[in-house]
């Protein structure tokens, strides 16, 4: 009988969460079980929670616990823009920001022939959809500046050629970053959007 069998399965399954290795994984589960009251309790009670309450929007793709996020829901972010993302991961991020005052939608990846992800398996058709419904008047387009990003931006870009005004996200040198430390294709997406002082 082994008398470590639940621990070791919680550790090999924290193991798996992007960031935590085993390693981590089995400080964190130590250090859970050593605050047994304070953490590992509430924990389990709040995953237990959002296990059964966490749903997409309907509308943009975000996570939440209705069926229409509260980004869409507010009437003060109907102002006629829509940031596109990849995933949610990116939407939070921007909202970390506090930048952007508009509403968002989440493709849930990008285009990808290697991966056979299509037009069809992201939520592209129900952003066209919302461009007209949403009486929108410009979408930002803030995907990742890798090549299945570009494709997405460039395909999106295509359906709605016309309809709306389509922007993007700058793309070069990071507040505090250091030219040396930076790749080639950051260097010339930062030279070719250079802008005057």
């Amino acid at each position: 009988m082994n008398s470590t069998r639940d621990i070791d399965a919680l550790i090999d399954m924290m193991a798996r969460l992007p960031g935590l290795g085993p390693r981590s994984a089995r400080r964190a589960v130590l250090h859970m079980i050593r605050k047994r009251a304070l953490l590992l309790t509430p924990l389990a009670d709040l995953m237990q929670t959002v296990a059964a309450t966490a749903r997409e929007c309907t509308n943009c793709g975000n996570i939440g616990t209705t069926e229409t996020c509260d980004i869409c829901a507010s009437e003060k972010r109907a102002n006629g823009q829509i940031c596109v993302v990849e995933d949610v991961a990116d939407l939070w991020a921007m909202e970390r920001g506090q930048a952007f005052k508009g509403r968002y939608h989440v493709l849930g990846g990008t285009l990808s022939a290697l991966d056979q992800i299509g037009p069809e398996t992201l939520r592209i058709p129900k952003l066209v959809e919302r461009v007209s419904a949403e009486n929108i008047s410009e979408v930002i387009l803030a995907l990742n500046a890798t090549v299945d990003g570009q494709t997405t931006a460039h395909y999106i870009a295509d359906q709605l050629d016309g309809r709306v005004a389509l922007t993007s996200l700058a793309q070069g040198v990071p507040i505090g970053g250091e030219l040396d430390y930076l790749d080639d294709g950051t260097i010339s997406a930062a030279l070719s959007a250079r802008k005057s002082l």
